[in-house]
């Protein structure tokens, strides 16, 4: 055996951590989706390390992420995250930052992936879409981001409250490199969105350092947008857009806009990534009235895991990693394409038979 396919065959330790609500089944329908891409891709199984956090793990550690999660994912390859739902946690836990962002804080996941597509068999409100946003993940106006210590936000009086938001050129260029590095894969176009004209300083240190790295990619077209201007073109004209890099609180707003665009949040996946560390997760909530009746829709957890494959293989230049998690994307697709959707969609199947119509594509080539 050579090296080369000793690195392909290497074993990945995912985190695994279910949250609350609708979690447990997601995680649960999103690890058989990828236990078989791996074995049709011919990988190794994955060795998964569950980890709590959410309402169990209040009960186990008397805090919603405790400290041995945390230090249980340093130790990982990457990790996937089900939904929380914090608004449910106890009066002591519920003003905290939330788990996925307090995990996104710890390891310095800077960038965002969101991307919205249509697939064949959802009904769309802009069924052309294809695009991904790349939201800037640290900083912004955050409170529970943008300072070392405390938060950005205060109240001098009882009647005025404040808000720091914090953009900084290491930051701009960062993510600036991501969503360049992204479009020179796809359709080579990348829109910057930005406010500008009312905050000059913050955002045109955004816009125009996106502009400088611009300058490292001849080949792709750049331009920039003011958000409200495209949040009227996203609706009106989708396919216009092909990769959009923009600052925290933007990107919130507009990926959550175009994930409704192409058909349901349900489907929206969602990569938070460094450098060095990913973490899958869906963007929808832990909808606790669907907990434990085999109704909720995993497809965007799955197709977060398959970008999750996908960054690891990129990464580690493994194509069986790639090959996974395009089987993945592939199957369900697929399975949409089929008229196989659950209860949200305007389909009939549980969450389980998704899950089976999904594993099954999977194999096809």
């Amino acid at each position: 055996m050579n090296d080369a396919t000793q690195r392909d065959s290497s074993t990945l330790r995912l985190g695994l951590i279910d949250g609350d609500g609708i979690g447990p089944e997601v995680v649960r329908a999103t690890r058989a989706v990828v236990d078989e891409a791996m074995a049709a891709a011919g990988a190794n199984p994955v060795e998964w390390v569950p980890l709590l956090m959410g309402h169990r793990a209040i009960e186990e550690f008397g805090e919603p992420l405790p400290e041995a999660t945390l230090t249980g994912l340093a130790g990982l390859d990457a990790w996937i995250l089900g939904p929380h739902d914090n608004a449910s946690y106890p009066d002591v836990h519920r003003a905290a930052v939330a788990p996925g962002g307090a995990i996104r804080k710890r390891f310095g996941l800077y960038a965002n992936i969101r991307p919205a597509r249509a697939f064949t068999g959802v009904r769309a409100a802009a069924p052309f879409i294809d695009l991904v946003i790349v939201r800037e993940n640290s900083e912004g106006f955050y409170a529970d981001r943008n300072m070392f210590a405390g938060s950005g936000e205060f109240r001098p009086t009882p009647d005025v409250a404040m808000a720091v938001g914090v953009v900084t050129r290491r930051a701009c260029e960062l993510i600036a490199q991501e969503a360049f590095r992204l479009a020179a894969t796809r359709r080579q176009r990348v829109t910057i969105v930005h406010k500008a004209n009312v905050l000059p300083m913050t955002m045109g240190l955004f816009r125009d350092v996106c502009y400088e790295v611009a300058l490292d990619y001849p080949s792709v077209e750049v331009i920039d947008e003011h958000v409200d201007a495209t949040a009227a073109h996203l609706v009106r004209a989708p396919r216009d857009f092909d990769v959009l890099v923009t600052e925290n609180l933007f990107g919130d707003i507009l990926s959550d806009l175009a994930g409704e665009l192409s058909g349901s949040l349900g489907m929206a996946s969602s990569l938070n990534c460094s450098q060095s560390r990913a973490m899958a997760q869906a963007v929808h909530g832990a909808a606790p009235t669907l907990a434990g009746r085999n109704r909720a829709n995993p497809a965007a957890l799955q197709l977060s895991a398959a970008m999750l494959l996908n960054w690891l293989g990129t990464r580690n230049a493994d194509r069986m990693l790639r090959n996974a998690g395009e089987r993945i994307e592939r199957a369900v697709a697929a399975t949409f394409e089929a008229g196989i959707a659950t209860a949200d969609l305007g389909g009939l199947a549980s969450t389980s038979e998704f899950t089976e119509q999904v594993c099954a594509r999977v194999h096809r080539r």
